[in-house]
């Protein structure tokens, strides 16, 4: 008997990998507003009429719930403790009209976890956002490997970045140890708290230099953010911009850039 092989039809596309529409926000340093950011980018996708989910990925420092006021049932904690699932820990943020996966401030950091632990929790992320059109995870400052491990399960990672020469120095320093390990990452870069576009993109072309002296690599710009006031009085206010400031300017960039990623480009 001859074997016979299935295949798919022509017209019918193949699934999409686990873990394609996971976005991670990560920066090589504390203080470049990555949560804040995290926090509007779910909102703003969430408004375009994504099914968004957002995961507080910073354990040592988790502060989604605290930006917006919440006190989820439920965190991250658990899930580590084995207590509950990552399904298990999902909160429903009516008022954005997203999902929330809250850390737990204080529980410790990814590092003192063991790296089977580490996996695990990125591969249940995976399984996860199938059940979402975007998933965004506000990652920890840094670049050491448990941080890495995270990110690996990204199909996009959005390095973010102030116009602040630390800044920058850890921003490069993140893409650089991010594309040793992973050499397709699809890396993007994100410039918050710019004076201006020019000055923003003046920051973007500083960063994008030294990846292609050094790292032979051509980042794309994904977004600039502009400094606005009113992201500190919607943070002092535990409320989310798009919320209390619809038309600020912060909030017209942010959906700016959740364009950029929901048109695949």
């Amino acid at each position: 008997m001859t074997a016979t092989v299935a295949v798919l039809p022509r017209s019918q596309p193949r699934p999409a990998p686990a873990g394609h529409n996971i976005v991670t926000v990560a920066s090589g340093k504390g203080g470049v507003g990555k949560t804040w950011l995290s926090i509007t980018l779910a909102h703003a996708l969430a408004q375009a009429g994504g099914n968004t989910l957002l995961f507080d990925g910073d354990l040592g420092l988790a502060n989604v719930d605290v930006q917006l006021g919440l006190s989820p049932r439920h965190d991250l904690g658990g899930v580590l403790s084995g207590k509950i699932t990552l399904a298990d820990a999902v909160t429903r943020f009516d008022a954005g009209g997203f999902d929330i996966i809250a850390g737990r401030s204080g529980s410790g950091t990814l590092a003192a976890l063991e790296t089977d632990r580490i996996r695990a929790l990125r591969d249940s992320l995976a399984a996860l956002s199938g059940r979402y059109d975007h998933v965004i995870v506000d990652l920890g400052a840094g670049i050491d490997a448990p941080v890495r491990l995270l990110t690996a399960g990204a199909g996009t990672i959005l390095a973010v970045t102030t116009d602040e020469p630390t800044a920058l120095t850890d921003a490069y320093a993140f893409i650089k140890i991010t594309r040793m390990k992973h050499p397709a990452a699809d890396i993007r870069i994100v410039v918050n708290q710019a004076a201006s576009r020019s000055d923003g993109r003046r920051t973007f072309d500083t960063l994008a230099g030294a990846c292609r002296q050094f790292l032979k690599f051509e980042p794309v710009l994904a977004g600039i953010i502009q400094r606005d006031d009113k992201v500190k009085e919607s943070i002092r206010r535990q409320t989310a911009l798009l919320t209390r400031h619809p038309a600020a300017r912060a909030a017209e960039d942010v959906a700016a850039l959740a364009n950029h990623l929901r048109s695949g480009a």
